[in-house]
C-alpha cells in the first residue's frame, strides 16, 4: 500500500485563477448541494464567473492554495481584519485533511499579523467543519445573491497565542 501524496500549502499565484474558479464552482455545486437547492447553488456559483477578476481579488488578501503533485485541490483566503472569506476543497478531495491544512495555514498567518480572532460566514454544509475546529456560531443569517436567499452562519474563533 502506498502512502498518500502530501498536500502542499503555498501562496496564490496569478496562474492559479482558473483552477480556483473550478474548485469554487465544483465545491458549491456538488458539496453544498446537499443543503441548498439547485437554484441556490447556481446563483452562488454561476456559470459566468469572471476568472480575469480573480487574480486581483486574491492578491488583495492572503490567499493560499492546496496542491497535490501538480493539481490544485483547495484554497482559502484571509482579509486583513481576520475575515475568512473563502475556504473551498474540490469535491474529489473532501475529507482528506485539506480543509484543515488550509485553515491551519490561515490561523498561522493571522497570528503573524497579530490578529486575535477569525470570523466567517459559513454555509450550512461547512458549519460542522468550522465547529469541529473551534469556531462558534454567533448568529444565523439570511443572505440574498442573484435573486436567491440562503441561510448561513456568522461564526468566529478566538486565536490562542
Amino acid at each position: 500500500m502506498t502512502e498518500p501524496t502530501p498536500v502542499r500549502i503555498r501562496a496564490f499565484e496569478t496562474d492559479d485563477a482558473n483552477a480556483l474558479v473550478d474548485i469554487f464552482r465544483s465545491s458549491v455545486r456538488v458539496v453544498a448541494r446537499r443543503d441548498y437547492t439547485l437554484a441556490q447553488v447556481t446563483a452562488w456559483a454561476p456559470d459566468d464567473i469572471d476568472v480575469n477578476a480573480w487574480p486581483l481579488r486574491c492578491a488583495k488578501k492572503h490567499t493560499f492554495v492546496a496542491q497535490i503533485d501538480a493539481t490544485l485541490v483547495g484554497f482559502c483566503d484571509l482579509e486583513p481584519d481576520g475575515h475568512l472569506d473563502m475556504l473551498y476543497v474540490h469535491p474529489q478531495h473532501q475529507r482528506e485533511g485539506i480543509g484543515a491544512a488550509l485553515l491551519s495555514r490561515i490561523e498561522s498567518a493571522a497570528r503573524q499579523q497579530g490578529l486575535t480572532r477569525l470570523f466567517t460566514e459559513s454555509s450550512i454544509t461547512a458549519r460542522p467543519f468550522f465547529e469541529h475546529r473551534g469556531f462558534r456560531m454567533r448568529a444565523p443569517q439570511l443572505v440574498s445573491t442573484r435573486g436567491q436567499e440562503f441561510i448561513n452562519y456568522r461564526m468566529e474563533k478566538a486565536l490562542e497565542e
